[in-house]
């Protein structure tokens, strides 16, 4: 894989296809702006959030859950006055959050806990008060699997 600054340069042969060029401006116009927006924010609530577009004195920003989305909302006047003083940003009268979570989440798969013995023990027991055969059996079943 190549590294970011080789990638860099390799934009930089683009030159031939105007669209191709004129479309990494944009790319880059928008990562400057993103990193001025993400800037102005509070610290804490920097992380998770993205900047998605600014038209017409609407700045439109995405939170990765409801919870700090909220937060933006509730500091929305003190945010706008920081990124007022931005150039890009001084007409900015509108603060917009939409929720956007994570597409992919890496999940843990769950850990099966091994039955403790004093439990065995217990359906071991609760087995040999039982009647019926059928339950007598899985409860039977399910005590011996108890953890050496």
């Amino acid at each position: 894989m190549k590294r970011k600054s080789e990638q860099k340069m390799s934009f930089d042969k683009v030159g031939g296809n105007p669209a191709l060029s004129d479309l990494v401006a944009k790319a880059e116009l928008h990562r400057q702006a993103e990193e001025q927006v993400l800037s102005a924010l509070p610290e804490e609530l920097a992380s998770g959030v993205r900047f998605l577009s600014c038209q017409e004195g609407e700045l439109v920003l995405s939170a990765v859950n409801a919870t700090r989305a909220s937060q933006i909302r509730f500091r929305q006047h003190e945010i706008m006055a920081s990124v007022r003083e931005q150039e890009l940003f001084r007409y900015v009268w509108k603060l917009k959050v939409k929720v956007a979570p994570p597409r992919f989440r890496e999940t843990k798969r769950a850990e099966k806990q091994s039955l403790s013995k004093e439990n065995a023990r217990l359906l071991a027991e609760e087995a040999g008060h039982t009647k019926d055969k059928a339950l007598r059996e899985v409860l039977e079943k399910l005590a011996s699997h108890a953890r050496d």
